[in-house]
């Protein structure tokens, strides 16, 4: 019965969610703000743009890693690639980096969201200190960003990608803080969509749910509390491309991910054996 259901579950969410309109073309000469870029999805993210000849603002805290994808970038064939370093924990860091886009690229067309912030998994990140920090790197940035960035994507009908977690769907256990800030997202970004409609203002936004990401910072803040897999980065970032170049409201890596939101629906609170699945609690709740 389990396999019936969830196959037909799937084949719902091909039949709704997938668009085979993308056309690769619509990407060449497009001004991309993108954050993150330094590595995992959001370096993988900067080369599929620029092999598919979009025009590049790349932001990151580590300066030497971007000057490193840069220059990838300039390889695969990218017409204009800029990069400054920014730390997103700094409340001025999102301002003048939108400016320096603006400046670079005399405009916007997408504006990519990918940077994240995180600390260790366990009880121990719960503390004020760490929240506020959370909150502003994962979080408020995005909501600067996009306030700064809005009247250009206004003018030029473009999009806003965001790239969050399923965290920002399902609660989970030892991730407290920084669930929260993904469940804001979602909130913002949801009614930011609505307004937008009912003014309307053609910028697309398009939600992002991507599993554990591939990259080292994120592999080592839990490592030894779970055993989900991390996401393959090129792949990831493939699916998030597409999804804003069809301008399609949400994209969901790997697709599974769609079934346990809608899932979450039926079974608001899961089972303590459920969610032990996917945790080492005894590790968890020690860090």
């Amino acid at each position: 019965m389990k396999v019936l259901l969830l196959t037909g579950l799937g084949a719902l969410f091909f039949a709704y969610y997938w668009d085979d309109n993308f056309d690769p073309a619509s990407l060449q000469g497009a001004r991309v703000l993108l954050t993150g870029a330094s590595a995992g999805v959001g370096e993988e993210l900067a080369y599929h743009y620029a092999r598919l000849g979009s025009h590049l603002v790349l932001t990151a805290r580590t300066e030497a890693l971007l000057q490193k994808v840069v220059g990838n970038c300039r390889k695969l064939g990218a017409p204009k690639v800029f990069y400054i370093a920014a730390d997103m924990a700094s409340p001025e860091a999102p301002e003048s980096v939108v400016q320096f886009a603006l400046d670079k690229l005399g405009g916007l067309d997408y504006l990519v969201l990918n940077h994240i912030g995180g600390v260790p998994a366990g009880t121990r990140a719960r503390t004020p200190q760490a929240t506020r920090w959370l909150m502003q790197v994962n979080f408020l940035s995005y909501v600067q960003l996009t306030s700064r960035a809005l009247p250009s994507l206004t003018d030029s009908k473009g999009s806003l990608v965001v790239v969050s977690s399923l965290l920002g769907r399902v609660p989970t256990s030892f991730s407290t803080p920084y669930s929260a800030a993904k469940f804001a997202l979602d909130s913002f970004f949801g009614s930011l969509r609505r307004e937008l409609d009912v003014q309307d203002v053609n910028v697309a936004i398009t939600m992002c749910v991507l599993g554990l990401r591939d990259r080292a910072s994120a592999a080592e803040a839990v490592r030894g509390v779970t055993r989900v897999k991390a996401a393959p980065g090129p792949k990831a970032a493939l699916a998030v491309i597409r999804g804003g170049a069809t301008r399609a409201a949400g994209v969901f890596y790997p697709w599974r991910f769609h079934l346990l939101c809608l899932l979450r629906r039926w079974l608001p609170r899961p089972r303590a054996w459920f969610i032990r699945q996917d945790l080492n609690v005894t590790v968890a709740a020690a860090a």
